[in-house]
């Protein structure tokens, strides 16, 4: 582990020590190097990041190739509701992950809600949820709001998918001065042609 940001003063024997602990605790031929740490983990070792990054690209090319509805793509790694670095972890390089595993739990949300979709019947019900949520973490993620109109519309709810399409559009408006995506945009007028006939 590279790339340590200012070391307090007294942080070179307090970092010694922990690394002794560490070393003790893990093994020596575990944890190598005295200035630059780097930890050795054995091939098997399972990391859960690295599923994740790994499991919202199989989910994201299942449900772009169409094959969600078949195999029911469900990324439940990355929708978890607890955040996967606890903001109270800091550091640039905390920082850094925080954001990225954030992205990859949008993802993963979407590629849930988005096989849900597909599945239909009391699928429905999550891809409903799971659109909600999305919503609320990344309120201008345009993808979040398709998908819960999309969802609440399948579920018999026009009104409510129309509502939540005007609730996008003011947010947008107010906040961006600008409209939704033409792809929202598209659902809406969907979603009034079928209110209309």
């Amino acid at each position: 582990m590279a790339g340590w940001e200012k070391t307090p003063r007294g942080g070179e024997n307090a970092l010694s020590v922990l690394l002794s602990k560490m070393r003790h605790g893990l093994g020596a031929e575990h944890l190598r190097g005295r200035t630059e740490i780097e930890l050795l983990l054995p091939p098997a070792t399972f990391v859960d990041v690295e599923a994740a990054l790994e499991g919202a690209h199989r989910a994201e090319s299942s449900i772009a190739e169409d094959t969600g509805r078949r195999h029911g793509a469900r990324p439940g790694l990355l929708s978890r509701r607890h955040q996967a670095v606890p903001h109270r972890a800091g550091g640039a390089l905390i920082d850094e992950w925080r954001r990225r595993l954030e992205e990859v739990r949008l993802r993963g949300l979407e590629c849930f809600a988005a096989a849900s979709l597909g599945l239909g019947g009391p699928a429905l019900a999550q891809a409903e949820e799971r659109a909600r949520m999305l919503t609320e973490l990344a309120p201008y993620r345009e993808t979040g709001h398709r998908l819960l109109m999309e969802a609440l519309a399948r579920r018999g709810n026009v009104a409510e998918a129309l509502r939540a399409y005007e609730k996008l559009r003011v947010l947008l408006r107010e906040e961006l001065g600008i409209a939704p995506s033409p792809a929202v945009q598209g659902v809406h007028r969907r979603l009034l042609d079928s209110a209309d006939s």
